[in-house]
């Protein structure tokens, strides 16, 4: 019997759909715990499900790349998951084209505070050059983040992680912080959701209602353009 179950979990071990099972499970176990827990930002679904596979990994020796085979199918739906964050904001484009102005003024700020902040708070504790660097790009989604810190010669792999980090720490933190600064506008606090937190701030948005959900895709979008600007031009200043 124990030979059997051995040669079924090498079986599996190998199999594209472990990842993609294992990365479901984890994510419909969280999701339930956040909705247990009265969904508090403190138990984030995307924060709990990256504990739940590493840990899965960690214990059964399986590694990230053979993971990553089955976890693969779901990465690729971020595409169509990010374009479809077109239509919410479609629908507020009467919102949006009176508010041209300060969307631009705000993302502007957002992204030079971004990686200002992070680069000047980096120094201040003795970071290397190299982690400073790789800390710049750190407010967007991971891809573009990464492409831009190989550019201004940081570690992609670490921004990479510097960018998850982020991601989840604005989701978890972001509500408590806007409504300290009293902010109330909806679409300003999804501008600064989406323009701080990516994509994972951006799913936090949607939660909080369409007009949140629809700036905060906005603010994501373009803070990534931005940043492809701004933090050259920061590094170059800095460094020469």
């Amino acid at each position: 019997m124990n030979d059997d179950l051995q040669s079924i979990w090498i079986y599996l071990e190998a199999s594209p759909l472990l990842g993609l099972t294992a990365t479901l499970l984890a994510y419909q176990a969280a999701h339930w715990l956040w909705r247990k827990g009265r969904m508090t930002p403190l138990l984030n679904p995307v924060l709990v499900s990256i504990l739940l596979i590493a840990g899965f990994l960690m214990l059964t020796g399986i590694e990230y790349r053979t993971y990553f085979n089955g976890a693969q199918f779901v990465h690729f739906l971020l595409g169509p998951a990010t374009v479809a964050l077109a239509i919410p904001l479609y629908r507020q484009l009467r919102l949006l084209l009176q508010s041209v102005t300060a969307v631009l003024v705000g993302l502007v700020a957002g992204v030079v505070s971004a990686a200002a902040s992070a680069m000047g708070v980096a120094w201040a504790l003795g970071a290397s050059e190299l982690t400073i660097r790789s800390l710049a790009p750190k407010s967007v989604t991971s891809p573009i983040a990464m492409a831009i810190s190989e550019g201004i010669g940081g570690l992609p792999s670490l921004t990479a992680v510097l960018a998850i980090l982020t991601g989840i720490t604005g989701s978890v933190i972001a509500v408590w912080v806007l409504d300290a600064a009293r902010v109330k506008n909806e679409a300003a606090r999804g501008l600064a959701m989406g323009t701080a937190s990516h994509g994972i701030g951006t799913a936090r948005a949607i939660q909080l209602g369409e007009v949140t959900g629809a700036f905060s895709g906005l603010g994501m979008g373009l803070a990534a353009i931005a940043t492809t600007l701004v933090v050259p031009l920061l590094v170059r200043l800095v460094y020469g």
